[in-house]
């Protein structure tokens, strides 16, 4: 009989494997986000090729089609109603899964916790810093600090999936915790320092009906998707009336969803899985698929002409934006990983040298979904958000670009790793490598790059 799955490394060790269930749900909602990252690389190519095209006054004229209900403050053009009403499926999913890290995953135990917590803070504080200080110098706008915070999960897959990079399962958790991490930092920069003028009383509105769906899911355990749907519309509506941003709605209600299945007790029956892993199950797809896509073809639809590429790299504003994603992150991220690994007990994982850690920073650039989304909240003028939504581009694709050379060049080491994760040569559906004793080395070091 297979022993019972356990990690084989400590939990300190730096892009160490996973535990066993850990990485099952690693590998399932990385299979999602790599299909919908290379769905929205062809939705952003899409949009870039439409907006510099001979048909580019029908791009602009679809994506500025207004329609909704005016008395209710939802008279919004398409583009608006993608940022703001389509995109919080996205931080509905992503408020699911700062839950789940919170209180099962990888944030539940400081020591765990520690390194990806701590380069994602540098990752956001780096670039925000780097992009103050060009504009600063230059004398930009300053309300763009936070363009360059993101990290987009779904488009840096997406890239590695086109390049054929095969990153060990350590590595894409790392990356993975860390980008749920920058995706808190924007909910709390975006709540905090780019709501308009708050309406109390749709704000109080709009809290009833989470305190009302926390009652109707907690207490009265009501699963009917036709309950919530409309509710979750309403409490929508109703958080986008009050100035704070609509997407703030998805993010608390994935918070509100029951992340631990019940055992039995209380007269309710016993759980396979909990209703937020069942709810996020079938979300994801939507979120990565449909939702992150469309908003990116009404959103990176920017001219990327010589003149007006010229014209970007000239703007304070959208240089602090590509200096802060390419150059911000690296040091952010890099550094952060290095200090947090210097003063605490967590040690880089056997198999793996410093020079992944660089590669993951550099890959950590790609700032696509939530940057654009900052640029568009932070500026008003429209020829700025056209600039910047362009240096994210340029930043993103240089990050990746580079990212993904220097990650192939390790390419060998990664596909080995990935192997010996997957060898299962007893058959019993456990790795043979959660079945050795804790602490054991890994077969097959000797080719180890230091």
């Amino acid at each position: 009989m297979a022993s019972a799955p356990k990690a084989p490394e400590e939990r300190t060790s730096l892009f160490g494997l996973p535990p066993f269930q850990e990485r099952r749900f690693l590998l399932d909602a990385l299979r999602t986000e790599t299909v919908g990252g290379m769905v929205l690389l062809v939705a952003a190519l899409v949009a870039l090729v439409w907006a510099n095209s001979p048909w580019r006054e029908a791009y602009e004229s679809l994506r500025d089609i207004h329609f909704g209900i005016p008395a209710l403050h939802l008279d919004l053009s398409v583009g608006h109603w993608a940022s703001d009403g389509i995109l919080t499926v996205f931080f509905f999913v992503a408020g699911i899964e700062l839950k789940r890290e919170l209180l099962l995953g990888e944030l539940r135990r400081p020591a765990a916790a520690a390194l990806p917590v701590v380069a994602a803070v540098c990752g956001m504080a780096v670039p925000a810093a780097f992009y103050l200080a060009v504009n600063l110098a230059g004398g930009g706008q300053l309300q763009g600090w936070a363009v360059p915070m993101a990290t987009d999960i779904a488009f840096a897959l997406g890239v590695l999936a086109v390049v054929g990079t095969n990153l060990p399962s350590g590595i894409r958790a790392f990356l993975l915790t860390l980008a749920i991490v920058d995706d808190l930092g924007a909910i709390v920069v975006i709540a905090l320092f780019y709501t308009s003028a708050l309406n109390f009383p749709a704000l109080a509105g709009a809290l009833a009906g989470l305190a009302l769906f926390w009652f109707l899911h907690q207490r009265l355990r009501v699963r009917g998707w036709y309950v919530y749907v409309p509710l979750g519309v309403v409490i929508w509506a109703l958080m986008h009336a009050s100035g704070v941003h609509a997407t703030i709605a998805g993010v608390a209600m994935g918070m509100l969803l029951r992340v631990v299945p019940l055992k039995g007790s209380g007269g309710w029956p016993a759980e396979k899985e909990s209703p937020a892993e069942r709810i996020e199950h079938r979300v994801r797809p939507l979120s990565a698929g449909f939702a992150v896509p469309v908003f990116a073809l009404f959103a990176a639809g920017v001219s990327v002409s010589g003149d007006a590429l010229a014209e970007t790299f000239r703007r304070p504003e959208a240089l602090g934006v590509m200096l802060g994603l390419f150059a911000g992150k690296i040091v952010g991220v890099f550094g952060g990983t290095y200090l947090a690994a210097r003063f605490t007990r967590a040690r880089l994982s056997d198999d793996l040298a410093w020079a992944d850690v660089l590669g993951v920073s550099m890959l950590a650039g790609i700032g696509f979904t939530v940057s654009l989304l900052v640029g568009e909240l932070a500026f008003t003028d429209p020829g700025t958000v056209e600039h910047v939504k362009a240096a994210v581009l340029v930043g993103s694709l240089a990050s990746a670009v580079v990212a993904c050379v220097f990650l192939r060049m390790r390419n060998a080491t990664y596909r080995r790793l990935w192997e010996e994760e997957n060898r299962d040569e007893d058959h019993d559906n456990v790795p043979d490598v959660y079945q050795r004793p804790r602490g054991a080395a890994r077969e097959d070091t000797a080719g180890r790059e230091d």
